[in-house]
């Protein structure tokens, strides 16, 4: 285990350019993060693939034990690592928040390691013998996100290790240090060079992307990145895993109990102060029990703590960056002017420090207000009023993106009936958001292609080989 100051110290550069970070809830320095370049980035990936062959050969088990290791180091540093996620991030201790993701690297870096992949018998008539086997790429690129740094980077690494790959990251320039730290972590169980952090800029991210030497990308953020990133891997034919845009529906049908199901529609929005690619964003509820579902979520809302992460007993924090802050305040702000009703929030405090948005409702909205039909990634939810259950489809159905959704009832065999004709990658019932390392997870429409967890995610990690004979 690392002291706090140790783990930072590890990751501070001694030489080179750098740039500050600073602490989304106070506007205080966090540390200085190293500036690469694209010429860190070639050595990164020449190191990668000196180291992969090696990597590769030494077999699934002996390469799922390297990452239980690495799995043991993470809950060694816990701790640090969950306050230099908080203070970089701003998501609290508690809660579903750092300590939570922290948590999930590990369990995720457990399932990668322990999910049984073997070769598949395809046909075996007496003539015919066909096998199916999953073989290593060579060097994945790995370009995360600021909203789960650590966990998604985890989501990323994982299963290309396991398979035999090397993997070169380059996490956001919101979130350096988190990226930085976890990986200066992993590295005491892994080989040198197989798995490296290149904390660089957009010319970095562009260079990975489409660099000749690496034979995948894996991409979680927005949309329009995405189709840049498609763009940029075509010249060397990368496969690809993304995981882009959400805008997630729920609906909740007129037989569900609005107290039974308002902490967790609660959760499933504002979960990281609703900076999740897949949190619950629009909620579709039944005119027969619209008011009492309002006025049950409000209650829990009002209740939720919000402040810095350090302080235990907040379980809301400041939105990552000021740019994202902006988004969410002008959407709320055209919501209230097009006549919709705040049920709660909307009055951010501008002279105080940090990026914090309070918790808001917004009631009596129309599903082509922008608030609705835009994800604003962040802690404002709108609800809006439907009356019959094709039409709450319908809406539900109407954007481009298709991550997650959810059917809230008291009937579950109904709730999977509504589910089947959603046109999303995922549909939770009676919950939303709540990923699993063994069940798959991907995206439909223009939020993305590719499965990542179990074993869907990790055969995504390797080359199928048939062996015919």
């Amino acid at each position: 285990m690392e002291t706090y100051d140790a783990l930072l110290a590890a990751i501070t550069p001694v030489s080179g350019e750098t740039r500050t970070i600073f602490d989304p809830a106070t506007g205080q320095p966090v540390g200085e993060a190293p500036v690469h370049t694209v010429q860190d980035l070639e050595a990164a990936i020449a190191a990668a693939a000196a180291a992969q062959p090696a990597w590769a050969a030494l077999g699934h088990d002996a390469r799922s034990a390297a990452l239980l290791k690495a799995a043991d180091a993470v809950e060694r540093s816990a701790e640090e690592l969950a306050r230099l996620l908080s203070r970089e991030q701003g998501k609290p201790l508690n809660g579903p928040n750092a300590r939570f993701e922290v948590g999930a690297c590990a369990a995720w870096l457990r399932v990668a390691a322990g999910t049984p992949l073997a070769a598949e018998t395809v046909v075996d008539d007496g003539e015919t013998r066909a096998e199916l086997h999953y073989r290593p790429i060579g060097v994945v690129g790995a370009i995360g996100p600021w909203n789960w740094p650590m966990m998604i980077t985890v989501w990323q690494l994982a299963p290309a290790l396991r398979m035999g790959n090397a993997v070169v990251i380059k996490p956001s320039e919101y979130t350096p240090l988190s990226v930085l730290a976890l990986v200066e972590i992993l590295n005491q169980e892994l080989p040198e060079g197989l798995l490296t952090a290149v904390a660089g800029g957009r010319d970095v991210g562009e260079a990975l992307a489409g660099h000749p030497a690496i034979g995948k990308i894996m991409f979680t953020g927005s949309t329009a990145t995405g189709k840049a990133i498609i763009k940029s891997s075509a010249d060397t034919v990368k496969r690809l895993t993304l995981e882009l845009g959400g805008n997630d529906a729920g609906i909740v049908l007129p037989d569900a109990d609005p107290r039974a199901i308002a902490e967790g529609l609660f959760w499933g929005a504002f979960i990281n102060t609703g900076q999740t690619c897949a949190a619950l964003k629009r909620l579709y509820v039944h005119d027969s029990i619209y008011d009492a579902v309002c006025e049950e979520l409000t209650n829990v809302a009002a209740a939720m703590p919000m402040g810095n992460g350090l302080d235990e007993a907040n379980v809301l924090g400041p939105l990552q960056n000021r740019q994202q802050f902006d988004i969410v305040a002008a959407l709320v702000d055209a919501a209230r002017e097009s006549g919709a009703r705040i049920l709660l929030g909307g009055n951010p405090e501008n002279d105080q420090p940090g990026n914090f948005y309070p918790t808001t409702l917004v009631a009596d909205i129309a599903d082509s207000n922008p608030l609705v039909a835009e994800e604003q990634f962040g802690p404002a939810l709108p609800i809006i009023r439907y009356g019959t259950v094709d039409e709450a489809v319908a809406m539900a159905n109407a954007l481009d993106v298709g991550l997650g959704a959810s059917v809230w009832s008291s009937d579950p065999a109904e709730a999977r009936k509504v589910a089947a004709r959603l046109e999303a990658g995922t549909v939770w019932i009676n919950k939303h958001g709540a990923v699993d390392p063994r069940i798959p997870f991907g995206g439909a429409k223009q939020s993305g292609y590719g499965l990542e967890f179990g074993v869907e995610g990790l055969k995504a990690l390797g080359v199928p080989q048939v062996i015919n004979g």
